[in-house]
């Protein structure tokens, strides 16, 4: 054990708790690197070797050196530093050393955690986001405190209580409108197109995320059910929803969509594929460093059907839970998938206890679905000289087999039967729809002002017109974006120079430069099909929540509508579905990646707060 001096034990007590976490984290990720990953004494002693002391000693001497560091630095650097915002930093850059889902989750943010895990907390319901040094409301939730007391997308929180809220950030804001259920508070809001502030009497309430954004009856006797994420309850739902369709609308087909879902608790996926297969099918297999926490994961219940033609949509962001649900349904040959390769995340976190009421979610497993492939898509575990993460080539995967002895791949994802080709983003896009100057936001705020009455999702169209008025705006506001190809035309130019090429000729970068230059009034005309589709889904979500914005997009759904083709043509289903003498070569088209994702890629980190 590593022996604190008295100025160092002055010190960690001035740093609190973050430098006794971090502590603890650099123990556990050594014990990684040493090849140890122990959680108790037993355990040390149960995988002890003839080297056990060569990796205490290495734990003991990075700790050392660790501690002298901090001290070093509190005491002699030239200005003052912020502790814990230092340290959360060498926190967070050795975990991301590992990969993307290990990280610490300090006392403050476990409330997050919970709600990814439970879908429920304390609030309003509401997304919120900082805005000009203040916090405007994004989405209110349907049928929660929020929506209910009148709150409205496009609200500027002024006031909590008698907390001024106008210069705080958002994330302070989130912590007072968040508290125990059946308190109450007000809010004070500046509304557009309204002179005098608004106050808004609350009562926070638990607050439940519906996983099940949307289901409903597409085509004749098809059944949809939209699923956002994986929560404890996820399977609950699709189950009612199942439920309701076949008892009420009679459906003789299903639809489950996981397109931009990215997952969430595991054994939420092994419920849903549950409802589908009979009981005791194995449905993964989790593997990792410590064998005794290896586990098979089997269906525990009878099902709800087993007979009924399935299709599942995925997509590029379709990860983790989600493509347990789709990987195994197709492993087991109960399902077709339709739509685009899915994300490729085939690890598993566990959540650790750390001192001062910490957590560490850190990847301990691999897991394998019905044919024993991993669909992992990234090797953390080899990275390139520069730190960066490659792609495991299709060269180097290999043939696992379904029930049907159909052949599918590991790694890169889950492939599917019937591959729909996806509309491209190119950046000034990706600009347009993060609207860090919100004038998209804006925009639908004051088209939504301008229409008192809300127009039905099914006959609703946003008009030529409208988007001309929109052109405009975007002209007066002289929006500014970049091109990802002028960027690499003058990282490329700088290089030229370096080297000398330069001098020769430089008349062919300048003309590259000038064709490169960002047009806005022709992208604009360019990506207008695009642009309106996500303009159409904001002004529906502002009327019906998160419902409106989905069942606006399945308009003219090229996916959808292939995945109700196929369930239709039950010789089509059943020979999709059904090994063939030749099926090695009927292995579906590989899909081109490139740096084109789908839009929820690039709108999910959007820097919202759930309230």
């Amino acid at each position: 054990m590593t022996t604190f001096t008295p100025i160092f034990r002055e010190i960690i007590n001035n740093m609190r708790q973050v430098k006794l976490v971090f502590i603890l984290v650099v123990l556990g990720v050594c014990g990684i690197h040493a090849q140890n990953n122990n959680t108790s004494s037993a355990e040390v002693k149960a995988v002890a070797g003839d080297n056990r002391d060569d990796k205490h000693f290495e734990v003991s001497k990075q700790l050392d050196i660790f501690n002298a560091l901090v001290k070093e630095m509190e005491m002699f650097y030239v200005d003052t530093l912020d502790i814990q915002k230092t340290l959360n930093r060498g926190i967070n850059a050795m975990l991301r050393g590992l990969d993307p889902y290990t990280e610490y989750i300090p006392e403050n943010e476990i409330e997050d955690l919970k709600i990814l895990t439970t879908g429920e907390y304390g609030g309003i319901g509401a997304y919120i986001r900082s805005r000009d040094g203040g916090t405007v409301i994004t989405e209110p939730f349907r049928g929660m405190p929020a929506a209910e007391a009148g709150l409205k997308a496009g609200d500027i929180i002024l006031s909590v209580d008698t907390a001024d809220t106008q210069n705080l950030p958002s994330d302070k804001v989130s912590e007072l409108l968040k508290g125990v259920p059946n308190t109450k508070m007000t809010i004070k809001v500046q509304r557009y197109g309204e002179k005098k502030p608004l106050k808004f009497n609350i009562v926070r309430r638990k607050v439940v995320v519906d996983q099940v954004t949307h289901y409903g009856v597409y085509g004749d006797k098809t059944g949809y059910i939209y699923l956002q994420g994986f929560t404890d309850k996820s399977a609950q739902e699709v189950k009612a929803a199942v439920e309701d369709l076949k008892n009420n609308y009679n459906i003789e087909y299903l639809i489950l969509d996981l397109r931009d879902n990215g997952g969430g608790i595991l054994e939420g996926a092994v419920q849903i594929v549950n409802l589908f297969v009979p009981k005791g099918k194995e449905v993964l297999t989790m593997k990792g460093k410590v064998r005794q926490w290896d586990r098979t994961y089997r269906t525990y219940n009878e099902p709800i059907d087993t007979v009924m033609p399935i299709a599942v949509l995925i997509n590029g962001s379709t990860a983790s839970s989600s493509e347990i649900v789709s990987g195994a349904l197709q492993d087991m040959d109960r399902a077709v998938l339709v739509g685009q390769r899915s994300f490729g995340k085939g690890l598993v976190q566990s959540v650790r206890n750390l001192p001062y009421e910490g957590k560490l979610k850190i990847t301990t497993n691999k897991y394998y679905i019905p044919s024993g492939r991993c669909i992992q898509q990234l090797d953390y575990s080899h990275r390139n000289p520069d730190g960066s993460v490659a792609n495991i080539p299709d060269s180097l995967t290999s043939v696992f087999y379904t029930a049907n002895e159909r052949p599918v791949r590991d790694g890169g994802g889950i492939r599917p039967d019937f591959e729909i080709e996806e509309d491209k983003m190119p950046t000034m896009l990706y600009y347009l729809f993060v609207d860090r100057d919100y004038i998209l936001f804006d925009y639908v705020t004051d088209w939504v002002s301008k229409h008192k009455t809300a127009p039905s999702i099914e006959e609703f169209v946003y008009t030529d017109e409208d988007y001309e008025s929109f052109k405009t705006l975007m002209m007066e506001k002289n929006f500014e974006y970049d091109r990802q190809s002028g960027n690499v035309l003058k990282n490329l130019k700088e290089i030229a120079e370096l080297e000398g090429f330069m001098e020769e000729d430089s008349t062919l970068f300048s003309a590259l430069e000038e064709k490169l230059k960002p047009n806005l009034e022709r992208d604009l005309e360019r990506y207008q099909k695009e642009i309106k589709r996500y303009i159409s889904s904001e002004i529906m979500k502002r009327y019906y929540y998160k419902k409106g914005e989905v069942q606006q997009n399945l308009k003219d759904d090229e996916t959808l509508k292939k995945a109700i083709e196929v369930l239709k043509d039950d010789d089509l289903y059943r020979k999709t579905l059904k090994p063939s003498p030749d099926s090695e070569n009927n292995i579906v088209s590989e899909l081109k990646r490139n740096i084109f994702y789908p839009l929820s890629y690039y709108t999910r980190n959007i820097n919202e707060l759930i309230v």
